[in-house]
């Protein structure tokens, strides 16, 4: 097997599509963003990419195996914009595979003519949020406007430490391929799983791509995080928090 090596299973016609990625980081944001989307909207499995840099394993399903890679999908809506999406469960275990793998997707990218690039991710707080901002970081002042519009903020100095992984290469090796492209980042914890912050992060891509989804599912599950979180709390208070159950009775 070659270090890297794509896969084509379908060859759809899309029209200008814009490149999401979303693949395992900090409270899964990214991941959960495009999962969800994958799943709301109808979507066609397009191409697989191997490679030695994954971690050397198969995922099962059913007694079914399945080598490790990264997936594209293509996404037509009825209305909107046609996306490429990126996603998978791994991502690479070594410098020099963020590297190839990230050159490998912009030359899939490259083929489809995409022009425009959004990686999606979490920005760890330490601290639980109510309020979930979504912090941005592009490739040209056009790409800033365009975000800033649409409520991303753009902090000095943050995120700190930069942008590891496919996400922040999209945006560094992007660039010097001719690509406009931008992360946005959900604010989350860095603890748990963070549905909220996949959610605010889609919201915003909804806003500057132009698709419809509903978030019906993505909420249920942010409910479902929220219980854990209460839980977490009380273990560590050593009482018990009231559920909004218990607070009815009460009086």
């Amino acid at each position: 097997m070659d270090e890297y090596e794509r896969e084509a299973l379908a060859s759809p016609d899309l029209d200008e599509p814009v490149l999401v990625e979303g693949l395992p980081g900090v409270g899964h944001v990214g991941k959960l963003a495009v999962e969800h989307l994958l799943e709301e909207i109808d979507s066609e499995l397009v191409e697989r990419v191997h490679s030695t840099h994954f971690p050397p394993q198969v995922s099962v399903e059913d007694g079914r195996t399945e080598l490790a890679s990264a997936e594209f999908h293509a996404v037509q809506p009825e209305d909107g914009r046609d996306l490429l999406v990126l996603t998978g469960d791994h991502q690479a275990q070594d410098s020099e595979g963020h590297y190839g793998l990230t050159d490998t997707f912009l030359d899939v990218a490259d083929d489809y003519g995409v022009e425009r690039v959004f990686a999606l991710g979490g920005v760890p707080t330490g601290e639980l949020i109510e309020e979930y901002s979504v912090l941005g970081a592009a490739t040209t002042d056009e790409v800033v406007d365009d975000l800033e519009a649409v409520g991303v903020e753009f902090r000095e100095d943050e995120p700190a430490g930069g942008i590891v992984g496919v996400s922040g290469l999209l945006l560094g090796l992007g660039e010097r391929r001719g690509f406009e492209a931008a992360c946005l980042m959900g604010e989350t914890s860095g603890y748990l799983v963070d549905p909220k912050s996949a959610q605010a992060v889609l919201e915003v891509l909804q806003e500057v791509v132009d698709f419809d989804v509903d978030y019906a599912s993505l909420e249920e599950r942010a409910d479902e995080m929220e219980e854990v979180v209460r839980k977490i709390q009380e273990m560590d208070q050593g009482t018990p928090t009231p559920s909004d159950e218990d607070l009815r009775y009460i009086g």
